[in-house]
């Protein structure tokens, strides 16, 4: 994710952040890894991105990850990562993605270090959490498509709903996510962090 959301404010997740991040892509790349070879034009529930397309934009975020969290620019990276990135094997590019990814958030001072995306400027920790959160519900949406079980980690789900009552109304106002879903008062706590990212569970 190279930018969409204006800047806000939000509380940090309640364990670290690398280690969820890590897990969140391992949780992603375990599907793309169950992926029949019918399945890649299947839709899925993120608006006009079949199978393909989603896995194509989780290793477009991977890509960008080590770049920025380095130090540099949208601009001085221009657009390298754009277009198809799986090319004739999409599994690993996603797998080789994801490794320099975590590779580049487990870097000495990443956390720290300032990371310059396209709205602005935000902490290290800030960006990782938001490539945490996007993996995370991503491989709900994954698993949607390709039909295999679709409950994702706990501690996870917990983590990422606690940051994400900060960061919700700055998504949904930048159009990122859709309205939130309705659920019912007896909801677990995945339904309702999916309801908060406009999925139905």
């Amino acid at each position: 994710m190279t930018g969409t959301l204006r800047r806000v404010n939000v509380r940090r997740v309640s364990i670290d952040i690398r280690d969820a991040y890590r897990r969140a892509l391992d949780a992603f790349g375990q599907r793309v890894h169950l992926i029949r070879p019918g399945q890649w034009e299947v839709v899925t529930p993120c608006v006009d991105w079949d199978v393909r397309a989603l896995v194509n934009h989780l290793v477009n975020e991977n890509l960008w990850a080590p770049e920025l969290l380095a130090g540099r620019t949208v601009g001085e990276v221009g657009d390298v990562f754009d277009g198809d990135l799986l090319h004739d094997d999409p599994i690993k590019a996603f797998d080789t993605s994801a490794h320099d990814a975590v590779q580049a958030a487990f870097a000495e001072g990443a956390l720290e270090r300032t990371v310059h995306l396209s709205f602005g400027d935000v902490p290290g920790a800030e960006y990782v959490t938001e490539l945490f959160a996007d993996a995370l519900i991503h491989t709900w949406d994954l698993s949607q498509a390709i039909g295999v079980a679709d409950r994702l980690d706990p501690e996870l789900v917990d983590a990422c709903a606690n940051w994400f009552a900060g960061a919700e109304e700055a998504y949904r106002q930048s159009g990122v996510i859709g309205e939130h879903a309705d659920v019912p008062v007896d909801a677990d706590p995945q339904t309702r962090l999916l309801a908060a990212w406009g999925r139905r569970a």
